[in-house]
């Protein structure tokens, strides 16, 4: 049975990167040219990756669904990245970035990687400046700060909002230059469909060309996975509707144990569903909590004429209004952390207080702020965000509070990694949000772009070298390999199922009621009741799925339906997963609410005696999975209740 080795270098937590690149194992330049490198995911982490390696010298693949690496989800985020460079002079440092992150998710993350994120994060602010990112800047031209969520100082840089864009551009640029000197070829338009394992190391993968439909073989000495997260597997969330869960399911059933699955995120500042038609939701960034204020109506009879129609906002007394964030969390105030932000506004809607036609909303408004900078700041802050909101609501936010309500956004867990970000399965590193080792429970605002290019630029170069370095008389393997023709062999077999089954009801049928399931029992607020319940309901649209799916076409062409029924297919069981590891996890904690464990004042209430480890999921068959626990110690960080009041 495989055990669980985290690999966390010795000695203090403030030396141990530095002790491990101060003595990891090296390739030298030669050696590298003959070690090839497989990179699945053209996002924040994969593009630096795979850009970084090949700059090193060894060959690399690259390999991403879209028809460009520009189109990764990485591109969607808004807000900003996070960094301790301390410009402002507001007493931020590498040990309080690092404090915020593990106290932001609720004390359940690995403290020597995030500690390492921490330290390198710096250097990440620098790299992209030097590639020439957009960055905001003061009058004076230094880079502007802003703040978010779960922090009291100012450490998010930020490119208006659209940061991750600007971000991805600078990846891309580099990840370009390799692949016009050749240390990096990309395939674009193809799909991840297996991972192939030789003598217990992972050697390649098998992908399929969306295009044409055909499968192919692609050998590596080591395999990177950097796909992302799994959150649209509740349908609707404010991931693209390409996001999957599939190389990480894949990577599952070969091996590679699934840590602490029951981890989402749900995000306060979204646009709310407007009806039964949508396929994706809107974020509107947390960088607007900086000067947006969250209220609803301190009456219930405003509340519900204002679902009526009948009362607009800007006609409720300033006396009427509740701001409840900054009412219960008077030191943080908007800028709590997302999970309490989306749980007290979840609250406020369950009592009565909800505003909007649905009564799954509440505002979020600029009037306060517009009156003290001016709306030309604002504006030069917000543009497009406002733009955005606009195009997509058909109200001015300028004039009218805005409309929120929390949504699906990010997942903190993933495959499990060691410190190396290797998973159990040797030879094959998972990177980005695709893996669980940062965040915790809870995610802080700015901390993903931060991760997927900390991962990329500054650790994987180091411990990707260090596994090679091991390697460097393994001659490049024929793809003809056994292992090779059964991966294949199975992933056709799996094609040819799912079109056979020839059934009336299409495959978004199939994930919308998975997506109702998931929100109505592993969402917001989850019971031991529902989440049994969950279980049952996802066995069964699981066995309808195989019985009645309906795929047109053939696996051998372009079929956009097959691809989506393969995702849904892996959707189906992850699922399950996740539901059992929520009712594994017997206590609350960041984004994990189980509303019987909870305080007097409705906040999490954690059991750190029985639940203080990284829950490790083994895959044994479908719907069985074993349970491993990797016990989180922590060094310089004292464990106790968050309050952000």
């Amino acid at each position: 049975m495989t055990a669980l080795n985290s690999k966390i270098p010795k000695g203090s937590l403030f030396q141990k990167w530095t002790q491990y690149k101060n003595h990891q194992n090296l390739v030298n330049p030669s050696n590298k040219r003959k070690l090839d490198i497989i990179v699945v995911g053209t996002g924040l982490a994969g593009a630096s990756a795979a850009a970084s390696l090949g700059e090193m010298g060894f060959n690399v693949k690259i390999f991403c669904y879209q028809d460009s690496p520009r189109r990764a989800h990485s591109i969607a985020a808004q807000g900003g990245i996070n960094a301790a460079k301390n410009y402002p002079n507001d007493g931020d440092s590498i040990y309080r970035l690092f404090y915020d992150t593990i106290k932001g998710g609720d004390y359940r993350s690995r403290e020597s990687n995030v500690y390492r994120l921490s330290e390198v994060s710096n250097a990440i602010i620098d790299q992209c400046v030097a590639q020439g990112v957009p960055f905001a800047r003061e009058y004076g031209g230094s880079l502007e700060n802003r703040s978010f969520g779960g922090a009291q100082v100012s450490r998010t840089f930020f490119a208006r909002g659209q940061t991750g864009q600007q971000l991805l551009l600078g990846a891309y640029g580099a990840l370009s230059r390799q692949i016009k000197l050749g240390t990096v070829k990309l395939y674009n338009r193809h799909e991840m469909m297996d991972a192939v394992i030789i003598d217990g190391k992972a050697r390649g993968i098998i992908a399929r060309d969306l295009i044409s439909g055909k499968l192919e073989r692609h050998f590596g000495h080591a395999v990177v996975i950097a796909t992302g997260g799994y959150g649209n597997v509740f349908y609707l969330s404010t991931n693209a509707m390409g996001s999957n869960s599939s190389a990480l399911w894949q990577i599952f059933k070969k091996g590679a144990f699934f840590a602490n699955p029951c981890f989402t995120q749900i995000h306060p500042t979204c646009i709310p569903v407007h009806g039964d038609y949508q396929s994706k939701l809107t974020l509107m960034s947390e960088s607007l909590r900086n000067d947006g204020r969250i209220w609803v109506p301190r009456k219930k009879e405003d509340a519900e004429a204002n679902r009526n129609g009948k009362l607009k906002a800007n006609d409720i007394p300033e006396e009427d209004r509740d701001y409840f964030l900054e009412r219960r969390y008077p030191a943080f105030g908007n800028l709590v952390p997302r999970d309490v932000a989306s749980r007290a506004a979840k609250e406020r809607c369950d009592a009565g207080f909800g505003v909007g036609s649905t009564g799954l909303a509440v505002f979020l408004d600029f009037k306060e702020s517009i009156g003290r900078l001016g709306r030309n700041v604002i504006e030069e802050r917000y543009g497009n965000l406002f733009q955005m909101y606009e195009k997509i609501v058909d109200e001015n936010p300028y004039e009218n509070p805005m409309m929120i309500y929390p949504a699906v956004h990010y997942t903190m867990g993933g495959t499990w990694v060691d410190y190396e970000l290797m998973s159990t399965i040797t030879g094959l590193f998972v990177a980005g949000e695709a893996n669980f080792s940062d965040h915790g429970a809870n995610r802080l605002g700015a901390s993903a772009l931060m991760q997927g290019l900390a991962d990329g630029y500054f650790v994987l170069p180091y411990t990707i070298q260090n596994y090679l370095s091991g390697e460097i008389r393994v001659a490049r393997m024929s793809t003809e390999n056994p292992a090779f023709e059964a991966a294949e062999k199975q992933v056709q077999e799996r094609l040819e199922k799912l079109i056979a089954v020839g059934g009336s009801k299409t495959v978004d049928h199939f994930h919308k009621e998975l997506g109702r399931i998931m929100w109505e029992n592993v969402g917001m607020g989850r019971t031991e009741t529902r989440l049994k319940n969950a279980i049952d309901l996802i066995q069964k649209l699981r066995a309808e799925f195989w019985k009645d799916v309906k795929i047109t076409g053939k696996p051998d062409e372009l079929n956009v339906e097959l691809e989506k029924a393969n995702r849904v297919a892996d959707f189906l069981e992850l699922g399950e997963l996740m539901a059992y590891d929520a009712l594994n996890r017997n206590e609350s904690c960041g984004g994990h609410f189980r509303e019987e464990y909870q305080t007097e004042e409705g906040e999490c209430l954690r059991n750190d005696v029985d639940y203080k480890y990284v829950a490790a999921w083994e895959y044994i068959k479908e719907g069985e999975f074993r349970l491993h626990k990797e016990p989180l110690d922590y060094e310089e960080i004292e464990v106790k209740q968050r309050v952000y009041k």
